[in-house]
């Protein structure tokens, strides 16, 4: 099992949008489409003056990743509304694999 973790950051005023569109809408319509995307988690923290969220998402094969993420699976994967809410993200992703 693969682990994609990454990390972005929203102003506070973005925050409770931003927690919607990724848990209603990406990740429920990425498991609809891609069976290898066993679970997701959106961790949520506040970090001053801005929000902090990571996104740890589990992956049964790294041609599951790529479904998701598409050839070049190291680079974020942002779409364009989240890409709006979003101060600032990482641009790209670390992959670990899931030993226990």
């Amino acid at each position: 099992m693969i682990a994609r973790v990454w990390r972005g950051w929203t102003e506070p005023d973005d925050a409770d949008e931003y927690e919607a569109f990724v848990t209603e809408t990406v990740f429920p319509d990425a498991k609809h489409e891609i069976e290898a995307l066993e679970s997701f988690e959106v961790l949520r923290r506040d970090a001053g003056d801005e929000v902090e969220f990571v996104t740890i998402a589990r992956f049964a094969s790294w041609d599951g990743v790529e479904a998701f993420a598409g050839e070049d699976y190291e680079t974020a994967h942002v779409p364009d509304r989240a890409e709006q809410l979003l101060a600032r993200y990482e641009e790209t992703v670390a992959h670990y694999e899931i030993l226990a």
